[in-house]
């Protein structure tokens, strides 16, 4: 199925995505989150298309091909629903299946809550509902026999306060060599590697340190404190050229944009406070949890069966790029949900 390539253009913003599949046929979103492109759904634009639905994925604003905005207020959640909202007015369809991953399922969860007249179903990768905040609200479910609170008070949210604490600290220090950083991101923990985001069941996430490193990289001291490990691609997640690719778009635009995702906690709060009530999400809503994904644990889904009236829930056992990792089962279950909704 040829994936083609499109820009759409407002007085506020310009959003680039991929496409593929008939015109015609019923619209689904693929919405990456951090440090992604449109390019991270590449083994899931085809296959959706083929099954018969027209797939759009964007590169959200501060990413890639789209508009880097220069203010962090510009990253919150309310901006960046309206960028999908004007891109799905260019369709002509009224509803759409909303699929995200990781600051990409904060924009689909936002959207179902928000304009629900603008949605056909919902599916999360890895993240359940219930963040995107400020991250004080995620302290009461961090796991304390496994981040003691006077040691880990932030648990493996610590990067978070990170951000917030040293944002241009955190942006220089991965704006050392972004393609180093992707290598290192995109890869399945080892004994001699740990990926950010990646460990297994019971392990300690290398986000709960952060801040007492004084940064990202000084776990990885026989490199070199606070240098980014040259480790090899892992070829499991991402190509070589993909991997260029999204270092190119990293150097070109740099870490403000994707980085200032993190920092509109208290915008994102007011966001949800504008429904004024608790809202419920009435479509069909399928949440595939990573079993190995050491930041989002399982421990944290603790809103979905409370908001989601139609939910369907399933596990692979993947870290947390599982749409890279293991997208034949991914893709399985999500085919398998959207039998169920049509």
């Amino acid at each position: 199925m040829e994936i083609t390539e499109h820009f759409f253009k407002t007085t506020r913003h310009e959003t680039f995505y991929l496409a593929a599949g008939n015109q015609d046929d019923p619209l689904i979103y693929l919405i990456h989150g951090w440090p992604d492109l449109s390019l991270g759904w590449i083994k899931q634009i085809s296959y959706l298309a083929e099954l018969g639905y027209r797939v759009i994925a964007p590169d959200m604003r501060g990413y890639g091909r789209s508009t880097i905005h220069l203010n962090h207020s510009d990253y919150c959640q309310k901006e960046i629903v309206a960028d999908m909202l004007e891109l799905h007015t260019s369709f002509s369809k009224e509803k759409a299946i909303w699929i995200g991953h990781d600051w990409g399922s904060l924009v689909v969860w936002n959207i179902g809550l928000h304009h629900q007249e603008r949605v056909e179903a919902i599916a999360s990768l890895c993240v359940p509902f219930g963040w995107g905040g400020h991250p004080d609200s995620y302290l009461d479910h961090i796991d304390r026999k496994l981040y003691p609170k006077e040691e880990y008070p932030y648990g493996q949210w610590d990067y978070m306060y990170f951000y917030y604490e040293n944002f241009d600290l955190a942006c220089r220090q991965m704006a050392e060599d972004p393609y180093k950083l992707i290598k290192l991101n995109f890869t399945k923990p080892s004994e001699e590697y740990k990926s950010c985001f990646n460990a297994g069941i019971g392990a300690k996430s290398m986000t709960a340190s952060i801040r007492k490193h004084g940064g990202w990289f000084k776990h990885y001291g026989f490199k070199g404190l606070h240098s980014i490990p040259d480790v090899p691609v892992d070829q499991a997640l991402i190509s070589e050229d993909e991997a260029f690719t999204y270092g190119h778009f990293l150097e070109k635009n740099g870490f403000f944009g994707p980085n200032s995702w993190y920092v509109n906690g208290k915008l994102n709060d007011e966001y949800a406070h504008e429904l004024r009530q608790f809202t419920t999400i009435d479509c069909p809503v399928l949440f595939i949890q990573a079993t190995y994904d050491s930041v989002l644990t399982k421990n944290f889904n603790t809103h979905n069966k409370m908001v989601c009236t139609k939910l369907t829930e399933k596990e692979v056992a993947s870290g947390h790029w599982m749409a890279r990792e293991k997208p034949e089962k991914t893709n399985k279950i999500i085919k398998e949900w959207l039998g169920t909704i049509n």
